[in-house]
């Protein structure tokens, strides 16, 4: 693979899209960006609130997460991407983006959700994720992990698909 790096770490919320992200990118000696940033606060209140985005509130989301990941060589994101048509988004904008998506069951995610105190988006919330959610398609650039990994495992997994679909290693530490 070349120096250029860009992948989005996908899933519903819970699913540690903000942890592996950014374990990962420290990994690979690359910027992590978590995508809820990039939220307008419109999109913030909304969700607080307990209502789910439409879709008229995610394209400008995503077309900046797109924007974003263009604009870097070396870049981690962390993004629910849940559609296709999400992730269709993302790539009108940057092409090479490689989507990591993280499995984990609905106990695991409502149990996460339900504990954590310091995030905007409330466990309400979680059944229009899943039910929004197409996971990766077999033709598009990525890999599904199984977040019950450890982190250190889950990044690995995610660096060696890269590598093996683009060609060489990821520059960085090494994850193993």
């Amino acid at each position: 693979m070349s120096a250029t790096v860009r992948i989005v770490v996908m899933g519903p919320s819970g699913s540690g899209k903000s942890t592996v992200g950014a374990f990962l990118a420290q990994a690979l000696g690359a910027r992590f960006i978590d995508g809820d940033d990039l939220h307008p606060d419109a999109n913030v209140r909304k969700m607080a609130a307990g209502i789910a985005l439409d879709d008229g509130d995610r394209y400008p989301w995503l077309r900046l997460v797109g924007e974003t990941l263009r604009g870097e060589d070396r870049i981690v994101v962390a993004c629910s991407a849940l559609r296709r048509a999400y992730r269709d988004l993302i790539r009108e904008e940057a092409p090479d983006a490689f989507f990591a998506e993280l499995t984990i069951a609905r106990a695991v995610l409502e149990e996460r959700m339900r504990l954590r105190t310091d995030h905007f988006m409330p466990a309400a919330l979680l059944n229009s994720q899943l039910e929004a959610l197409e996971s990766l398609d077999a033709d598009e650039g990525g890999v599904r992990i199984d977040e019950s990994a450890d982190v250190r495992t889950a990044s690995s997994a995610i660096a060696a698909a890269v590598q093996s679909e683009r060609g060489t290693a990821p520059r960085g530490q090494s994850l193993r």
